[in-house]
């Protein structure tokens, strides 16, 4: 069993959203990249599961330029129960935005800021018209993370 946990939490409503969850939890589990990946949505996304995660992987639709109601749901439900422990946690950001993405960036990037939690990246934004290479960079972005969580660079 791998020692280290990266936890995706990817709100997928809708199939091209489906392809970007499974191309995060393809990345992450790169063959030669040995820790564990855990794919949950939002709403099955508990605060025990942010408390075993080493690392976490957020991706959100942009709705009303702001996150998903059920990615704010998860943020409502863990954010008291993990705030002392997980400070310092690494954590990146997708999001898949038919506008511009700011307001959402915003937003997360407040909670996670008062969770002190550590991002390894900028935020990805997918803006606009869906694009086959979207799935490729929310690939690249969870095996990133996934090799340094397990090399112990975050």
């Amino acid at each position: 069993m791998a020692n280290k946990t990266l936890l995706i939490v990817a709100h997928a409503p809708s199939p091209n959203t489906q392809k970007l969850a499974q191309a995060a939890y393809d990345g992450a589990n790169h063959p030669d990249i040995d820790i564990t990946v855990v794919l949950k949505s939002p709403q099955d996304t508990q605060p025990e599961d942010v408390l075993t995660a080493d690392a976490l992987l957020l991706g959100t639709t942009e709705n009303l330029s702001y996150m998903a109601g059920l990615t704010k749901d998860f943020f409502d439900r863990c954010y008291y129960p993990v705030l002392e422990e997980k400070q310092g946690m690494p954590f990146a950001v997708y999001i898949r935005a038919g506008h511009d993405g700011t307001g959402t960036k915003l937003a997360i990037r407040t909670i996670t800021t008062g969770l002190r939690w550590s991002w390894v990246q900028e935020v990805l934004i997918l803006q606009g018209d869906w694009q086959e290479g979207f799935a490729e960079q929310v690939e690249e972005l969870a095996m990133t993370l996934a090799a340094g969580v397990e090399a112990g660079i975050y």
